[in-house]
């Protein structure tokens, strides 16, 4: 046993030893610059969480009078959507970077609205189903806070503010979003240089600062049979997993 901790000491020292020797750097003076530009592509989840408000009294316009609805709503799907821009980053210090990226983000949220309710003939909620696209254009502003560079590597956090604009929204959803939002993100990466650019992996999580939800959107319904379903949900937070890939 002893024998097995003493070649097993030796085996991580020698591993240690060797990922701790210097080898030639690629670019080494790329990090010296004032100013650079890249462009950046990668892939995004869309979450959206939904405020159930439960029962509802409804006026249906069909001579029965106000009714009592239950209706909940949920995303009940992640579907990959994919996101594009460029970026440009400033040098603060050794350390310090400040990162503006506008990109645009295109991704769907599959929904689902469960009629307690109006049972079917098994005895079950009905349901309904919207398939919520966006297209969001966006300005990312991120304070980057970056290790020293060893050999062709260099890890990093980042925190920043993310303001969008969502194109995407018709009348005859059940649900609407605002047209602008705000983000914070936090997320972490690694720079590795490569022979001819930098190649930035980075993870983020991104979650909206206020209430997504187009409080309006009831107004302008033609078909009060969507009151329901629209009306069933008084708060909406978005919520993103975005893997990007930043090339500079």
């Amino acid at each position: 046993m002893k024998r097995i901790l003493v070649a097993l000491t030796l085996l991580a020292s020698v591993l240690t030893s060797h990922a701790q020797e210097r080898r030639v750097q690629n670019r080494p003076y790329t990090d010296l610059r004032e100013f650079h530009f890249g462009v950046l592509v990668g892939t995004h989840l869309q979450d959206l969480e939904l405020n159930n408000v439960g029962p509802q009294m409804i006026d249906l316009d069909d001579g029965n009078g106000v009714v009592q609805k239950i209706v909940s709503a949920d995303q009940d799907r992640w579907d990959a959507g994919f996101t594009v821009g460029v970026l440009g980053e400033l040098r603060l210090n050794s350390t310090f970077q400040l990162r503006m990226a506008p990109a645009m983000y295109f991704g769907t949220r599959h929904l689902t609205f469960r009629n307690i309710t109006d049972l079917n003939a098994q005895g079950e909620p009905t349901e309904q189903v919207q398939d919520l696209k966006t297209a969001y254009i966006s300005c990312a502003f991120d304070l980057i806070a970056a290790a020293p560079r060893f050999n062709n590597h260099r890890p990093y956090v980042m925190l920043g503010l993310n303001p969008m604009l969502n194109l995407s929204g018709k009348d005859n959803d059940y649900i609407k979003l605002k047209r602008s939002e705000v983000f914070l993100e936090v997320g972490l990466g690694c720079d590795f240089y490569l022979p001819y650019f930098k190649l930035r992996p980075e993870l983020k999580f991104m979650y909206s600062l206020m209430n997504s939800l187009d409080k309006s959107h009831a107004k302008n319904l033609q078909d009060k049979n969507m009151l329901m379903y629209t009306n069933s949900v008084n708060e909406t937070r978005a919520k993103m997993i975005a893997l990007t890939f930043y090339f500079e």
